[in-house]
């Protein structure tokens, strides 16, 4: 039998704000443990919730960005649930009113491209942290986090696989990180996944038994949390058995999903509106002044990469990634405004290695945006190689100064000049007359051979296109 996988994702997003979303205590990352919890946040007798207007603002950006419904009134309800990690033993979220409503987001699978719906984006605190290690068997409870902000976006069931699931997931962190509503960093739990995943006979309209998967933090495990449960429901199906509605989490380490606990439905929290809180409205004023705060959109840039530049779609997805990389691309294209392609290319290749190669991201790169168009500027002039350039590039990253500084200290500007060239040439040619004779009875590959005897008495610094020429001139003549 064939199988359609069907999978949702319900994507938590810590909103940038410098307090938290119903007190005024810090949400700086790293604090000691408890030191960041306000008598609102430990849920002190008396206490009283205040809305943060910051929260509210980032997420109708993030809506008006995905073209949603903007509700002019959204309600807070109270989440009910034992935790120990949630002191009022609730949490307060939004249900049937959420801020965002629907909208939509469009993702890149192997060129094509494909529009994923938006269920609703809704605010909510987050909870506290459960620490189980250190303790002696026993757990600790870290209350920092508890009423950090976090707007919940919440998919259609639209994905038809694990690699949609993680393209539509990178989409999805890539605009809110261009919105700058969220840092993005998924180590620190700032951009987490819970994946709604069933499967069901190719062509069925029903959808199968889901499983809820919590907390993946990051892009690759999501992948592989997927592809097992997804392989998991099938064998189950398959061997005579039923897929269970609960929630599971994905252990890295073995590479599996086991079960956490049987999946709550709605009803189970018992929802009812927070009396602390009334209900939010939304003026135009409110909404319009948050439209004109918006940003060129990750989609919109892309287009325009193609179109301004001439790049490829693949050049300019990668280089729309994030906004940090496409602000340095265009800032080292702002100065070689007649190299784009050149200058993506050693945007997306060398120095997309090298950060790579470190575990830096392009705001630590010792290479800034108007260096690397130095460099770039130096291979369109003639001045360097392509090969000479990487080894300059090398010696910019370890701090060496810029690519004229070692140009000019280690001699490596370019041979290009005939005059220069052609003693060399006649010098190779000379020294090697079987080669001349195989290469005249038709064994023109060794071409190649040519150059590279020429390119290596001149340690690289001749201009090959200009060595090349010169050499067909000679040994055609």
């Amino acid at each position: 039998m064939q199988w359609e996988t069907v999978i949702g994702l319900e994507v938590h997003t810590q909103l940038k704000t410098d307090s938290k979303i119903f007190s005024g205590a810090s949400t700086h990352y790293g604090a000691e443990p408890n030191t960041q919890a306000c008598a609102v946040d430990v849920a002190l007798p008396g206490v009283l919730p205040v809305m943060n207007r910051d929260a509210a603002r980032m997420a109708v950006k993030f809506g008006l960005a995905i073209d949603a419904d903007i509700n002019r009134k959204s309600v807070f309800a109270r989440k009910n649930y034992f935790y120990p990690d949630l002191p009022k033993g609730y949490q307060i979220s939004q249900l049937e009113l959420p801020i965002v409503g629907k909208g939509s987001l469009t993702i890149d699978i192997d060129g094509e491209r494909k529009v994923i719906g938006i269920t609703r984006a809704h605010l909510e605190e987050d909870a506290g942290k459960s620490l189980h290690e250190d303790f002696h068997g026993m757990t600790g409870i870290d209350l920092n986090r508890a009423g950090t902000p976090l707007v919940e976006i919440v998919s259609e069931p639209d994905m038809r696989s694990a690699t949609e699931a993680v393209a539509y997931l990178k989409a999805l962190h890539s605009l809110v990180t261009y919105l700058d509503i969220c840092d993005g960093n998924m180590q620190e739990g700032s951009f987490r996944c819970d994946a709604n995943v069933s499967v069901r006979p190719l062509g069925q309209e029903e959808f199968g038994t889901r499983a809820e998967l919590k907390n993946i933090n990051s892009f690759r495990f999501v992948e592989k949390a997927i592809e097992f449960e997804v392989e998991r429901q099938i064998d189950l199906l398959e061997s005579g058995g039923k897929v269970v509605q609960e929630t599971r989490l994905y252990d890295s380490n073995k590479n599996q999903t086991r079960s956490m606990r049987s999946k709550e439905e709605a009803n189970d929290y018992r929802y009812f509106p927070d009396p602390d809180l009334p209900p939010m409205e939304l003026d135009e004023a409110f909404i319009e002044s948050v439209r004109a705060e918006l940003p060129e959109l990750p989609e919109a840039r892309r287009i325009r990469f193609t179109t301004d530049y001439g790049l490829s779609e693949y050049d300019a997805g990668v280089l729309t990634s994030t906004r940090e990389l496409a602000d340095y691309f265009e800032a080292a294209v702002g100065r070689l405004p007649e190299q784009p392609k050149q200058v993506a290319n050693w945007v997306n290749g060398e120095l997309a290695a090298h950060l790579n190669k470190d575990g830096i991201d392009i705001s630590a790169s010792p290479i800034d945006a108007q260096a690397l168009a130095g460099l770039v500027a130096r291979i369109a002039d003639g001045s360097i190689s392509g090969k000479i350039a990487k080894d300059v590039f090398e010696a910019m990253w370890s701090g060496e100064g810029s690519a004229d500084d070692i140009i000019e200290a280690r001699g490596l500007k370019q041979i290009s000049d005939d005059s220069a060239i052609e003693p060399i040439i006649d010098e190779v040619l000379a020294n090697n007359p079987t080669q001349i004779e195989q290469f005249k009875a038709g064994q023109t590959k060794l071409l190649g051979f040519f150059v590279g005897q020429v390119m290596k008495a001149t340690q690289g610094k001749a201009n090959p296109k200009q060595v090349n020429e010169l050499l067909r001139q000679k040994l055609d003549g």
